[in-house]
C-alpha cells in the first residue's frame, strides 16, 4: 500500500509541470507504418480493421468520433463552385458567389417530413417545337415535393419544389442543405435605390439546389407548378384573343389616320424590346455585387474549391484502395489454402499468386501515400478557412462577452460606492456628534 502510494506520488510529481494531455500525446504514425498495418491486416484476413485504418488515413488530425467535423462544402447552384461550408451547428446563412456575384441563402437541417406527388404535364405542340429548336430551355417537372426542414436551432421551414425525375433527392431524417435565392430582406442600397442581389429568373427564397450530406449528391430543383394552374399570358388561349384585339384596333385606327397603326406597332415593339433588355441585361447587372466586395470571398472560395477537388480524389482513391484490400485478402487466403494442401502440383500457381500479391501491395502502397498527401493538404485548407471564420467569430464572441460583463459590473460598482459613501458620511456624523457633546466634571 505504501509502495503504491509512493509510486503514485512519483508519477504525480513528474507531471506537475506538464499538462496531462501533453504527457499522453502520441505522435501520428507515418505513411510507412500505415501501409504495413493495412497490408498485415489484409494478410490476416482482417478486412474490416484494414478498412478502418484507411478511413483514419483520410482524416488527418480528426478524432474517429467526428464530433466536430469540418462540415459539408456547398456549391453555387449557378456556377457550381464552392461558396460556403455547412457546419453541423449552422442552420441558415447568407453566402455570396465570387464568380456570379449573387447572394444565396443556405438552409441546413434534418428533414422532418416529406410529401411527394408525381405529376404528368401535357406539353403543348408550340412548346415542343421551341424545345426541339433549342429556343426554349425550360425544364419539365415530373414530381412535386414538399419537405419540412428543421435547423439545429429548432426553426422549421417548408420548401416546395419539383424535380425532373420521380426520385426523391433525400429521405426523411437525412441532413440536407437547400440553396435558395436571396430573400427579399437581403438587399444593398445605392443612394435612394435598393438592389436585390439574387440570381436572375428566380423568386426571392426560391429553392434552386439541394445537397444531401449523407451521400454528397446534388440535385437541381425545378420551380413547382402553381396549384391553381398556369395563368401565363404566353399561353395560346391568351395570345390569340390579344392579337385579335390588336388587329381590330389597327383596323379601326386606320380609318382615322392611315399612319397611326404603324406608329402603334412601332411603339409596342419598342416597348417590348426595352422591357426585355432591362429584364435580361440591365437589371441583372445592377443586382450584382461590386467586384471589390467579393475579392476576399474569392480567395476563400478558391481554397474551398481546391478542398472539394481533393476530397473527391480522396474518395476515389479510398474506393480503389478498399477494393485492393479485398483482393489482397483473397490472394492471401488462397495462398494459405494452397500452403495447407501442400501438393507439389500447386507450386506454379502459388508463385503466380505471390506475384499478384506483390503487385497489389505495391499498388496499395502508392494509393495510401497519395491519400495521406491529399489528406494533409486538405487539413491545411481547413486550418486556413477556420482561422478566417471560426477564430474570428470566437474572438468577437469573447470580446462581446467581456464587454457585457464589464457593463453589468458597472451598476454593482456604483451601488457599492454609494453604500460606502453613505457609510462614511454616517461615521463622520457620529464622530462629530460625539466630539461636540462635552460631559461636565461635576456631574461625573
Amino acid at each position: 500500500m505504501i509502495a503504491q502510494n509512493q509510486s503514485e506520488s512519483s508519477v504525480i510529481g513528474v507531471s506537475e509541470n506538464e499538462p496531462l494531455v501533453d504527457r499522453w500525446k502520441w505522435s501520428r504514425p507515418d505513411v510507412g507504418i500505415y501501409t504495413t498495418l493495412v497490408q498485415g491486416l489484409a494478410a490476416l484476413v482482417r478486412v474490416s480493421d484494414a478498412l478502418r485504418i484507411i478511413d483514419d488515413i483520410c482524416r488527418v488530425g480528426v478524432s474517429p468520433g467526428e464530433e466536430v467535423p469540418f462540415g459539408k462544402v456547398v456549391r453555387c447552384p449557378i456556377c457550381s463552385i464552392a461558396v460556403g461550408v455547412a457546419q453541423p451547428q449552422l442552420g441558415i446563412q447568407i453566402v455570396c458567389c465570387a464568380k456570379c456575384r449573387y447572394k444565396y441563402e443556405l438552409v441546413s437541417g434534418n428533414i422532418v417530413s416529406v410529401d411527394s406527388e408525381e405529376i404528368s404535364m401535357e406539353i403543348p405542340a408550340w412548346k415542343r417545337g421551341l424545345k426541339s429548336l433549342q429556343i426554349l430551355k425550360q425544364r419539365v417537372p415530373t414530381a412535386v415535393h414538399s419537405i419540412l426542414v428543421q435547423t439545429p436551432s429548432g426553426l422549421t421551414r417548408t420548401h416546395r419544389f419539383a424535380t425532373e425525375t420521380v426520385d426523391l433527392p433525400a429521405q426523411e431524417g437525412e441532413r440536407v442543405t437547400i440553396a435558395c435565392a436571396a430573400p427579399s430582406n437581403a438587399y444593398r442600397e445605392v443612394g435612394p435605390f435598393k438592389f436585390s442581389p439574387k440570381a436572375p429568373n428566380f423568386y426571392p427564397g426560391e429553392p434552386i439546389c439541394l445537397t444531401n450530406h449523407k451521400d454528397g449528391r446534388e440535385s437541381q430543383l425545378v420551380r413547382a407548378p402553381a396549384k391553381d394552374g398556369n395563368t401565363s399570358i404566353l399561353k395560346p388561349q391568351f395570345i390569340i384573343p390579344l392579337l385579335t384585339v390588336l388587329a381590330a384596333g389597327d383596323a379601326a385606327s386606320g380609318v382615322i389616320d392611315p399612319s397611326l397603326p404603324q406608329l402603334l406597332s412601332v411603339a409596342a415593339v419598342g416597348t417590348l424590346a426595352v422591357g426585355a433588355t432591362l429584364n435580361a441585361v440591365i437589371f441583372p447587372q445592377l443586382n450584382q455585387l461590386p467586384q471589390r466586395s467579393v475579392e476576399t470571398t474569392a480567395i476563400k472560395q478558391q481554397l474551398l474549391s481546391q478542398y472539394d477537388i481533393l476530397q473527391s480524389r480522396i474518395r476515389d482513391l479510398k474506393e480503389a484502395a478498399e477494393k485492393e484490400v479485398w483482393m489482397l485478402a483473397r490472394m492471401c487466403q488462397l495462398e494459405n489454402k494452397i500452403f495447407a494442401i501442400g501438393e507439389p502440383s500447386y507450386r506454379a500457381r502459388r508463385s503466380r499468386i505471390k506475384r499478384v500479391r506483390e503487385g497489389l501491395e505495391n499498388s496499395l502502397r502508392g494509393r495510401i501515400e497519395l491519400i495521406d498527401s491529399y489528406a494533409r493538404i486538405s487539413s491545411m485548407i481547413e486550418i486556413e478557412v477556420e482561422m478566417d471564420s471560426d477564430v474570428v467569430a470566437a474572438e468577437a464572441a469573447s470580446n462581446a462577452v467581456s464587454t457585457i460583463l464589464h457593463i453589468s459590473y458597472l451598476p454593482l460598482t456604483s451601488i457599492h460606492s454609494n453604500k460606502w459613501k453613505l457609510q462614511a458620511e454616517a461615521n463622520d456624523e457620529a464622530e462629530r456628534l460625539l466630539s461636540s457633546q462635552t460631559i461636565p466634571t461635576k456631574q461625573i
